[in-house]
């Protein structure tokens, strides 16, 4: 990649073809307010990559959510499987108080063997409370034990707005959350490839061990009927109403819809479209700079085999900016007057911060581009003596 820095007074200023998003640490949405008209009394629009938020419409108001609870259910199973304390072929016991839920069901068997993925399948595609609650008692015993974990997870994700009752988002007191939560969760299973070859499917089966068959309809329609799309999840009560997490990729970018609490069901996909419509035709992703790009300024090097040494990127950024403010974008460095050598290549010098329309947004690690060993011992005599002089 082309050389992206040039020094002016430490301020780097760059000009962008394309634009790009924020990153997750920049807290404030891109956009104020909904740049469309949306009924859902809590909204949010999020890069997935970034964790940039685009626009919220009241992201941080405690809400029921219904089954979109189990997206905490399912985090914690996909961590679990990641860490190899299960497997997707462990076989598990549904008991009589898994098979007994109400609601959404995957019509489980008491008593009955199933193999995990299975019921991991049904919790994702069908938002089975059976599949939910099987699962939960699986890796902790009891349903409250797992709801412990819920809170615990949600604790160590920030979340302070969260807080789980139960694994499957039935009707509890105490139970609430928000749509920026619910994104931060959905954002943390998009690392996991196993969630999106259940997610992506409209239709499967689910085969019992008797031999009998549940048919399995993905709760959420835009994974057919809307291009692109490839997951996330549903929730619906009377106390909830009608919530809906859905995520889409396109041309290199992720983004995440979270709409929580419209009156009807076909509310939710409809807005949930046109807030990833807008997302997808407002912005795009560009690679801003890349690991070891030269940022154009040199350190002194105090006793060293050279005077100066090379300051380079120790990280690479990728953003999403709405088209035209590649103009907004700049960089100042934190560097400091000096340093003493030995310089190790991609030692830590200061930092680099990037900011948009004076804001900022990101700050990438100041490196060494290249050793600064220490001069050999002539070398240091001359230097010693010129000092003296």
């Amino acid at each position: 990649m082309a050389r992206l820095f040039c020094e002016v007074k430490k301020i780097f200023c760059l000009g962008i073809a394309f634009c790009m998003l924020l990153p997750s640490a920049f807290a404030k949405p891109l956009e104020e307010g909904t740049p469309m008209t949306l009924t859902a009394p809590s909204v949010l629009l999020m890069d997935a990559e970034t964790g940039a938020v685009i626009f919220e419409k009241h992201a941080d108001e405690r809400r029921p959510v219904a089954s979109v609870t189990k997206l905490m259910t399912i985090l914690l199973v996909l961590e679990r499987l990641e860490e190899g304390g299960i497997a997707l072929d462990d076989r598990v016991t549904v008991s009589p108080n898994a098979a007994a839920q109400t609601g959404s069901q995957a019509l489980l068997d008491a008593h009955a063997v199933y193999p995990l993925k299975d019921l991991l399948k049904s919790t994702i595609i069908a938002s089975g409370n059976d599949s939910a609650v099987a699962l939960a008692e699986y890796i902790a015993g009891t349903e409250e034990s797992f709801v412990t974990l819920m809170n615990e997870r949600a604790g160590e994700m920030g979340l302070e707005n969260t807080r789980y009752a139960n694994c499957t988002g039935l009707p509890a007191d105490g139970q609430y959350t928000t749509a920026r939560d619910v994104s931060i969760i959905a954002r943390e299973i998009c690392r996991f490839p196993t969630f999106f070859s259940y997610s992506a499917t409209w239709l499967d089966t689910l085969t019992h061990p008797s031999g009998r068959t549940t048919d399995l309809t993905n709760t959420n329609r835009l994974v057919r009927f809307y291009t692109d799309c490839d997951g996330m999840k549903t929730g619906s009560t009377n106390e909830a109403k009608y919530c809906l997490c859905a995520t889409a990729e396109r041309n290199g970018m992720r983004l995440i819809a979270v709409v929580l609490g419209v009156p009807n069901s076909q509310t939710r996909f409809d807005e949930a479209r046109a807030m990833m419509d807008y997302g997808f035709a407002t912005y795009s992703r560009t690679q801003v700079a890349q690991k070891g790009d030269l940022v154009g300024v040199q350190v002194p090097v105090t006793m060293g085999a050279r005077d100066k040494v090379d300051v380079a990127l120790g990280s690479g950024l990728s953003m999403l900016l709405k088209a035209g403010q590649g103009s907004k974008l700049s960089f100042e460095t934190e560097l400091p007057e000096s340093i003493a050598a030995p310089v190790e290549k991609e030692q830590e010098l200061g930092k680099v911060r990037v900011l948009l329309d004076g804001q900022i947004v990101a700050e990438l690690p100041a490196v060494a581009a290249e050793n600064i060993a220490l001069p050999g011992i002539l070398e240091g005599f001359h230097r010693l003596f010129d000092q003296w002089k």
